[in-house]
């Protein structure tokens, strides 16, 4: 026993001679010694991106390798962030293999970074990129920043917001004030544009413009008049005349429409109702209607919605507009989303119902039928 434990002894002390401190001073030092170098694009490379090329290269981006004073596993990944914001909030658009100096970029990675740095959907930004390269645990080296423009896209509805005097009356918030409150119409599908939605606008001297975002007026519409000085139903890009209702002016709840390359647009007051033969009244008499067979629905301007509570029977209802079949919505699909003039609305059974119509929301209209 004496004998082993002597010799594990000799043994830690040839591996204690072997590290001596001059071997210890000869390892290399990783650390970094050179940052990588953003080669392309080249500055103020614009990128107008469209949505049928989502997987498209955008751009293949390129950079001098990084050095880190060893030979040691390097990790790269491009960065993009708003001119300005000196990467405070960069996003990632894509990676490369370890130690590989270049990436393709697709045309999707660029645009939703563009987005979620809050860019302006089909007009341009100033952006920049850079190149961040990393080695283990060590601090990560940065390259040169370029400056590049992009255009982005959204496949979702664009939208015009209401701006204008008649907000605070109408719960909306503060008259003339940007905000994300504000009441909104939306075109029928990317691209598009026809615009239409539902506002309560409760000012009989009612003024207001339609703006692209809500947080600003860049490339506002105004209200176009005749030489007489008459209200013509057409809108002005960046005009500086308010658009007004047409006479005469009614406060109230308006299905607004617009037409941002006719530039044309139209209010029409609405005041809504259930009919069917699930109400008391049943369907109205007539090919058109006869007024005061509907149930009329009251407007809540803090909940932004239509309600009525109603004994109904396992049968039908529908909403409409102004006692008339003009503008009606039913359900296909009995989803709980609206559609204009569709499918009749089922009752599931027979009770007393609180009745909510939704239109808040522009054409992502919704009810509810919640039994008491």
């Amino acid at each position: 026993m004496k004998n082993i434990t002597k010799s594990i002894i000799a043994l830690f002390a040839v591996v204690a001679l072997s590290c001596s401190v001059e071997d210890v001073q000869d390892r290399p030092v990783i650390e970094g010694v050179d940052a990588p170098v953003l080669t392309a694009p080249t500055a103020g490379a614009a990128y107008i991106l469209k949505p049928e090329n989502a997987t498209a290269q955008a751009e293949r981006f390129t950079w001098k390798l990084a050095n880190f004073g060893g030979d040691v596993q390097v990790d790269y990944v491009v960065e993009m962030d708003t001119k300005g914001n000196d990467f405070k909030t960069p996003k990632e658009i894509g990676s490369s293999l370890p130690s590989q100096n270049q990436v393709s970029v697709s045309v999707a990675a660029i645009n939703g970074a563009a987005l979620s740095l809050k860019a302006t959907p089909f007009a341009p930004g100033e952006f920049q990129v850079r190149v961040k390269a990393t080695a283990g645990t060590l601090a990560p080296m940065y390259s040169n920043v370029i400056g590049i423009v992009v255009t982005p896209y959204t496949t979702e509805n664009p939208k015009l917001y209401l701006i204008g005097n008649f907000l605070k009356i109408s719960g909306y918030g503060e008259d003339w004030i940007n905000a994300p409150t504000l009441p909104a119409i939306s075109a029928s599908g990317y691209g598009k544009t026809d615009f239409e939605g539902y506002v309560n606008i409760n000012n009989t001297s009612a003024q207001f413009k339609f703006i692209p975002q809500a947080t600003s007026f860049d490339g506002d519409y105004g209200n176009a008049t005749g030489p007489d000085g008459t209200y013509t139903g057409l809108l002005l890009q960046t005009g500086e005349s308010n658009a007004g209702l047409p006479a005469p002016k009614t406060a109230g709840y308006y299905l607004m429409e617009a037409d941002t390359q006719k530039l044309t647009y139209k209010a029409t007051l609405t005041a809504w109702s259930v009919t069917g033969s699930g109400t008391p009244l049943g369907w109205p008499a007539g090919p058109d209607g006869t007024p005061g067979q509907d149930q009329d629905m009251t407007y809540n301007p803090t909940t932004k919605v239509w309600t009525i509570t109603l004994n109904l029977t396992a049968a039908e209802i529908k909403f409409r507009a102004n006692d008339d079949w003009k503008v009606n919505y039913g359900d296909k699909g009995a989803d709980g989303i609206l559609d204009f003039n569709s499918d009749n609305i089922k009752v599931p059974s027979a009770g007393n119902y609180t009745i909510t119509l939704d239109l808040s929301s522009p054409r992502n209209y919704k009810y509810t039928l919640t039994k008491n």
